[in-house]
């Protein structure tokens, strides 16, 4: 009997939602950005070979490029039911941000008509419930908590689009600086500084459609608007939040950066992985100061694996090719 009670008290502790969750020593998370619903989209199976725990749509989900909500609508449709990602889908629960073309405008901004409308559609396509504060809100800003072990993961999407300033392109298609400019507005900042300050996380996943860390190139960038970019990393300073790891899109090519803010202890990295239906392949070389490894002009998407090391939370991130190659990898432990 008492043998009996033992094993019964012990199933009953390993069943519990807690231990569940502490008997899970690691976690895989993918992501990636630049999915044309009309092109061949033969990477969701490289991908499922991955296992990921967690699907992050990082913007340009599909190519809408409409002011008309009935099209947009119907290019949602054609990605959701895509064969490939359906199957995908089914498995792997998804999360994610827009960048511009799913907005509904290339390179578009604050100025952008129907963006109250684009943004319920883009949450029917995330599934998100019809509850959800998200579907009240300006902007499709959002974060997830997930753990591993005893450790915990906090993923935050920004909305780099509802609220963004103009800025100005010139004659040979380069963007200038707006040095006073915004990119996410008050309730966001206000909201993302709240997430950092809370937050009781050992990591900090922060995604955004552009790139937070180049400078160089002449496309979007945060640093086009380098105040707001310099809030950002003041941001993160101040509030003293652990383990950040930067994850963007758009630029059709996967590179892998690192740079060393003050009032940081650690080096942040920043993943970009953009192009899983179509890269630039004639970019064969651009500047980039933070950049580490080589420059990705294939398609691709991203991985994290996170795994706890003793008391230590590691992962491993990797630009893997539509055949499983890998492009580049990082091992970083997190602090």
């Amino acid at each position: 009997m008492k043998n009996y009670l033992l094993i019964l008290g012990l199933l009953l502790t390993l069943g519990s939602p807690a231990a569940v969750a502490q008997r899970k020593k690691a976690m895989t998370i993918a992501f990636g950005s630049c999915d044309r619903q009309d092109l061949p989209q033969t990477i969701w199976e490289a991908i499922s070979k991955d296992k990921p725990d967690l699907w992050v749509w990082l913007g340009d989900n599909i190519y809408g490029d409409t002011e008309d909500m009935t099209v947009l609508k119907a290019k949602y449709d054609q990605q959701f039911n895509q064969p490939d990602y359906k199957a995908f889908r089914t498995q792997v629960p998804v999360i994610g941000t827009w960048d511009d073309h799913d907005y509904g405008r290339n390179d578009g901004d604050k100025s952008f008509g129907p963006k109250k409308e684009s943004q319920q559609l883009a949450l029917d396509f995330l599934q998100e419930p019809a509850s959800s504060p998200r579907r009240q809100q300006e902007g499709i800003y959002t974060a997830y908590t997930y753990t591993v072990g005893r450790k915990k993961i906090k993923v935050i999407l920004l909305d780099d689009r509802y609220h963004q300033d103009e800025i100005y392109r010139d004659a040979n298609k380069v963007y200038q600086p707006n040095p006073t400019g915004d990119i996410l507005g008050v309730a966001q900042w206000k909201w993302l500084e709240e997430q950092l300050i809370t937050s009781d996380a050992d990591a900090h996943i922060i995604g955004s459609g552009i790139q937070f860390l180049a400078q160089e190139h002449p496309y979007e960038k945060w640093a086009n608007f380098p105040a707001a970019r310099q809030r950002l990393f003041s941001l993160l300073a101040s509030t003293k939040a652990k383990g950040v790891l930067l994850i963007s899109g758009d630029r059709h090519i996967g590179e892998m950066a690192k740079i060393t803010l003050p009032g940081v202890a650690y080096p942040i990295y920043e993943i970009t992985s953009s192009g899983l239906t179509h890269s630039a392949t004639n970019n064969t070389g651009e500047p980039n100061q933070y950049r580490i490894g080589p420059l990705v002009n294939q398609k691709h998407y991203g991985v994290f694996r996170f795994r706890r090391e003793g008391k230590k939370l590691v992962t491993t991130v990797q630009l893997k090719g539509e055949q499983g190659n890998v492009f580049h990898t990082e091992e970083i432990v997190i602090q």
